[in-house]
């Protein structure tokens, strides 16, 4: 059965009824636009029996569009009223379980130890960073994940070359990104400061750079690269890590990377290049 979202008027009659207050801290912005749900419901690709980790559920119009595909959903709610008012309304649903605490508190490996899993989720917008690296972080990263984010953000995680940052070369070593639609500001009660977007992520068969490799050397390099995004890229990592200068520009020979490109500009494929060249001397030495 499809399940539309509340008009704006609708929601603020349920908030009032209920007692609730949307809370700027939390980033609750309740999505009020159909067309907006059925593209993360599409994205999605939900199949029964699909076991879905949803974060922020708020007042479950997704979370009842979920289990009416005939998915298995935990909903992680950490503000109390919204889980009370979840568990009154939808609490006896059998293949809903409902969490109520912290996302970032969750160990994805004791969720879920094996098999596959999708994140599918219009996330709090002010832990969206550390989400994408709790997550997409573990041994176990979810197949597929649909998060409804900033429009920012979402342009940044799916950047192509050109328009690179920290955060795209780590979630693209882990996942395809795409950018599936844009949402306005207007489609949420109350309304964000900013555009919103739909992001799609596929788990790529291999990292790039598996969790085994030391990826937190791969990390490191690019972080290094970043931090002088403005400066040409053998001037920034010979700034930012602990080598001579020759070894970096024999790495970037050896990647076949002109010195005078700019981190953005470098590829996930180049920079896990960079990590094989400049990762092993680099392990013997502190952080």
């Amino acid at each position: 059965m499809t399940v539309r979202p509340p008009t704006p008027g609708e929601l603020q009659r349920l908030l009032q009824r209920e007692g609730l207050q949307p809370r700027r801290s939390l980033s609750q912005n309740f999505l009020t636009d159909g067309d907006a749900l059925d593209s993360i419901v599409g994205a999605a690709d939900l199949t029964a029996g699909d076991r879905i980790l949803e974060i922020g559920p708020g007042l479950g119009v997704l979370t009842r569009r979920l289990l009416a595909a005939g998915c298995e959903v935990t909903a992680v709610e950490i503000d109390a009223g919204l889980a009370a008012y979840l568990r009154r309304e939808i609490g006896t649903e059998p293949r809903l379980t409902l969490v109520e605490g912290d996302a970032l508190g969750l160990d994805p490996q004791e969720l879920y130890p094996e098999g596959d899993y999708k994140v599918v989720a219009n996330i709090p917008y002010h832990i969206t960073s550390p989400l994408l690296h709790l997550f997409l972080g573990c041994p176990n990263p979810p197949s597929l994940s649909v998060l409804l984010v900033q429009r920012e953000v979402a342009e940044r995680v799916a950047a192509p070359p050109g328009s690179m940052s920290y955060l795209s070369v780590f979630v693209q070593n882990i996942a395809e990104a795409a950018v599936v639609a844009r949402v306005p500001a207007a489609s949420f009660e109350p309304s964000p400061d900013v555009d919103s977007a739909i992001l799609r992520l596929i788990r790529r068969p291999r990292p790039a750079v598996p969790l085994d490799d030391d990826r937190d050397g791969f990390h490191r390099i690019v972080q290094a690269g970043f931090r002088q995004r403005r400066k040409q890229v053998h001037n920034g990592l010979s700034r930012e890590l602990p080598l001579e200068r020759p070894v970096v520009e024999a790495a970037l020979a050896h990647c076949a990377i002109a010195p005078d490109r700019r981190p953005q500009t470098l590829t996930v494929d180049e920079w896990v290049c960079l990590f094989g060249e400049l990762g092993p001397p680099l392990a013997s030495m502190p952080a």
